[in-house]
């Protein structure tokens, strides 16, 4: 299971770097329950001018367009190198997607454990199995990089 979970969250990874340029450097993933992806992306809020442009919510919505269960994504997997926001565990939820795997914890915003934990409230009628800290120094680095370049660039 944890090799699954690698190549779920490197390929979350190689998401995460067709972020837009401005944009913190978060990818997600979407696959079926036999493993065949449907969806990748990476965040795009900022190119996209769109607050709910998360790379969770861009591939979930990518992922239930091909699915073919309308919204439903019951039986897949999304995994995210960074640990889903409030709105993206929501939506998470609301999609019933079977499991979420995430690398890096986000103790300021995270809602799958750190700040919150939105996705194990018993109060859910959907609550999908987590997995988190795979990978977790890889997908910190990346967004770690990017903040770094960021204070390099105005200072």
């Amino acid at each position: 299971m944890d090799r699954e979970f690698e190549a779920l969250i490197t390929a979350a990874l190689d998401a995460a770097r067709h972020s837009g340029p401005d944009d913190v450097p978060i990818g997600a993933v979407v696959v079926d329950a036999d493993g065949v992806e449907l969806a990748r992306a990476g965040n795009r809020r900022e190119a996209d001018g769109d607050p709910c442009a998360h790379a969770e919510v861009l591939a979930l919505r990518e992922a239930a367009r091909r699915h073919g269960d309308g919204w439903r994504l019951e039986g897949c997997t999304i995994a995210v190198t960074v640990e889903p926001c409030t709105m993206c565990a929501g939506a998470i939820s609301l999609s019933r997607v079977e499991r979420v795997i995430f690398g890096a914890y986000e103790p300021k915003t995270g809602a799958v454990g750190s700040l919150w934990d939105v996705l194990r409230d018993p109060r859910l009628t959907h609550r999908p199995q987590v997995r988190g800290g795979v990978l977790a120094d890889r997908c910190a680095a990346i967004v770690q990089d990017f903040f770094a370049a960021r204070r390099g660039r105005s200072g």
